[in-house]
């Protein structure tokens, strides 16, 4: 299923781009496993938020970057609360 959603990136100062399940997968696979999830549980969680993601970017035509990260993180909280706070706070500096 191809959506044609039009991501505006962080800032807007970069052009737009077309939403990448893809991209959006592996983002969330690398938050599971830096929190030391196995693989496996990482791969389902990642199908599993990508799917909930899709399902709202069906309703909104063009979102921001934010938007994204903000919507897939709420829903990782579900499969692995420590991933979604390590996914939410991606560019923080502490």
């Amino acid at each position: 299923m191809e959506l044609s959603v039009d991501i505006i990136k962080r800032g807007g100062s970069r052009p737009t781009e077309k939403f990448l399940r893809d991209k959006l997968h592996r983002s969330i696979v690398a938050a599971c496993l830096s929190v030391k999830a196995p693989t496996g549980q990482a791969e389902a969680a990642a199908n599993a938020v990508c799917d909930k993601v899709i399902g709202w970017l069906q309703q909104h035509p063009e979102v921001t970057s934010h938007d994204i990260r903000v919507v897939a993180a709420r829903h990782l909280k579900s499969y692995h609360p420590e991933a979604a706070y390590l996914y939410e706070q991606h560019k923080i500096t502490i």
